[in-house]
């Protein structure tokens, strides 16, 4: 009987990818598991065409959802980069209100956006900023 190894794309509570606290499995171990599932069947009773037919349809129903993923992730970077686009030449001022000015550049970085003011000063683009 073949076994399977160890799932390499299963994340945990802190994983990115994770919604709630339920563990998910990427497309590729979805596959190894299917694969598995079809090499070892029981040959005396077999799957049926019904379950057999059940499997593929939920396999093309993850492929559709991480396709659909990756389209929006696409979409959302490209909306950020565009509302951080707009930024260039607004004045901007802090929550706080000790930080302001015209905004000369835009970082996007990878915890979040930053302007840099004509100034000099680098302000956080975050819930309480004002923009006008």
């Amino acid at each position: 009987m073949t076994e399977v190894s160890g799932l390499s794309g299963v994340q945990g509570v802190n994983g990115t990818s994770q919604t709630g606290s339920a563990q998910t499995v990427d497309y590729d171990a979805f596959l190894k598991l299917l694969t598995a599932q079809m090499q070892n069947q029981d040959p005396t009773e077999p799957i049926s065409d019904t379950e057999y037919i059940a499997q593929l349809a939920s396999f093309s129903n993850v492929e559709q959802s991480t396709k659909l993923n990756d389209k929006l992730d696409y979409l959302i970077q490209m909306s950020s980069i565009q509302q951080a686009g707009s930024l260039i030449g607004r004045t901007v001022t802090s929550a706080d209100g000790l930080t302001s000015g015209t905004v000369a550049e835009v970082k996007i970085l990878t915890d979040g956006t930053v302007a840099v003011l004509d100034n000099g000063q680098e302000l956080l683009v975050s819930a309480g900023l004002t923009v006008s």
